[in-house]
């Protein structure tokens, strides 16, 4: 705004100082005109006759040089004044010389007759108007008028233009800032209304572009992460895969030498004549032998698809079941084992055969890992739960969704939990962090095996101390899909069944 201000404020004056200029010019020749005319009348006026112009002083000057008074007290010719009337009686010419407002004006007028020549000086001051007074009255005006120009000016810029184009910036620099929805008004001239205009119409577009932009993030994040499940789903398939082959072959190869050899020691066991220490012998190598059984069933179990009935029942009820077989053993050991519920609950679709068997599983495999812990602590939680919550959302975050649509018990415990390196592996078969002889390692294998083919999930959760698995039952009002999913897992299972029979045949 200075600059504009000053700039303008320049050609304002340099115009204004040429209109004076030319005002001067024009009052000047007028005063000439008058002077001339009001001096050469008093010149061809008698003597001494009083003089028209006051101050006047006039000389006579003769051919030779010579000056002489023509009016009283005119006192000694100046030089300027005799110089003036060489040049009147070369040019034959009156001659009227204007000094500055500050000097005198000088006359000269030859006669005719006896070629002498009438000089005057008169005071620039003793004339109407003149002196200095009125010139500085036009600079007084000039000043004064570069001063309305500069304040209106700057009131007029600062309405127009300054301060629209201050908004301007402050919305620009909100923006740089990250301010979402920024918009600068639009005032002042056209071109700063235009701008400002333009201005809104970018910062709606980059809204809008990041908008999308963001969405397309989300998008990316969410397809990622199914990318990954399904990643880890496809490896989890081939391993379960890898099992059933391994069962198959297992069974088959295994399966009837173990029929054989229990069949040849219950026979080795009725001889009469065997001892007591022997017979003890037997019956230990029988117990090894059922054992091995044991587990070949097991990786049958986990390898053959589930032929599940689903049906309605109370999960808690379940719950209650198995903590009561698991008191036995936690009551040996002083192991508080406790169940809880969180508000109504649901009944919950599924076999509650197999899910006595999940939760018997995950209980005693919470007895095991408060072993030797301090004021061992068991809990059986029951609520209710979204089936399928998004990624870090609980049964609170879900409930004001309204997701809710299954239950869940939580098997806990206050032991040394599943360290962070097992964690992905703690669901894969044969993984056991058990000392060897004491686990097979597809207890929690079969366990998730078993929810799945119901239609839930069994997870490990990672809040506070100790082991926290989470088993996720659909409610009882989503029996189409459930029923839909086993189908469909059953299908795809394949081979299993086939190498069930084989083994027991």
């Amino acid at each position: 705004m200075a600059e504009i201000l000053g700039g303008l404020a320049l050609v304002m004056i340099a115009a204004t100082a040429v209109l004076g200029a030319l005002l001067a010019m024009h009052y000047e020749g007028q005063q000439r005109e008058l002077l001339a005319r009001a001096l050469g009348a008093e010149a061809v006026s008698s003597p001494a006759a009083p003089n028209m112009l006051p101050d006047t002083l006039w000389w006579r000057v003769d051919p030779g040089g010579t000056a002489h008074e023509r009016v009283p007290l005119s006192g000694i010719i100046d030089g300027e004044s005799l110089a003036l009337a060489e040049d009147a009686r070369k040019t034959g010419a009156a001659l009227l010389r204007l000094g500055p407002p500050w000097g005198d004006a000088r006359f000269a007028l030859p006669l005719g007759r006896d070629a002498a020549i009438l000089v005057a000086r008169l005071p620039m001051a003793s004339l109407p108007g003149g002196g200095a007074a009125p010139r500085l009255v036009v600079l007084a005006i000039l000043a004064a008028d570069a001063a309305i120009f500069i304040a209106f000016g700057a009131s007029l810029l600062r309405a127009r233009l300054v301060l629209p184009l201050r908004r301007l910036a402050a919305a620009a620099r909100a923006l740089a800032d990250g301010v979402p929805n920024v918009r600068a008004p639009v005032g002042g001239a056209r071109e700063t209304a235009e701008v400002a205009v333009a201005f809104n119409e970018m910062t709606a577009a980059l809204a809008a572009r990041s908008e999308a932009l963001e969405k397309a993030v989300a998008d990316l994040r969410h397809a990622n992460r199914e990318v990954g499940e399904a990643q880890a789903g496809l490896a989890r398939a081939e391993r379960l895969a890898a099992v059933g082959r391994l069962a198959a072959g297992v069974a088959h190869e295994v399966g009837n030498p173990m029929g054989a050899l229990l069949a040849f020691l219950d026979l080795a066991g009725r001889d009469p004549g065997l001892s007591d220490a022997s017979r003890g012998h037997l019956s230990r190598a029988g117990a090894q032998v059922e054992r091995v059984r044991r587990i070949l069933r097991q990786m049958l179990d986990f390898s053959r698809p589930g032929q599940h009935e689903l049906v309605s029942f109370d999960l808690g009820a379940v719950m209650e079941d198995t903590a009561g077989l698991l008191r036995a053993q936690a009551g040996r050991r002083q192991i508080l084992l406790e169940t809880r519920r969180e508000a109504a609950v649901p009944p919950a679709l599924g076999d509650p055969g197999a899910v006595s068997q999940i939760l018997l599983n995950l209980g005693l495999n919470a007895v095991d890992a408060v072993e030797g812990v301090p004021a061992p602590r068991i809990e059986l939680l029951l609520r209710p739960a979204a089936l399928r919550a998004r990624s870090g959302e609980g049964p609170e975050q879900a409930a004001s969704r309204g997701r809710l649509d299954g239950v869940e018990c939580v098997v806990s415990d206050n032991g040394p939990g599943v360290a962070e390196q097992d964690r992905e592996r703690v669901f894969d078969p044969f993984f056991t962090t058990k000392p060897p002889g004491q686990g097979t390692g597809l207890g929690l294998s079969n366990a998730r095996h078993l929810a799945e083919e119901l239609g839930g999930t069994l997870e490990l959760a990672s809040n506070g101390p100790g082991a926290h698995f989470v088993l996720r039952l659909p409610g009882a009002g989503c029996a189409t899909g459930c029923a839909v999913r086993t189908r469909v897992r059953g299908e795809a299972a394949g081979e299993a069944p086939a190498a069930e029979s084989e083994s027991q045949a």
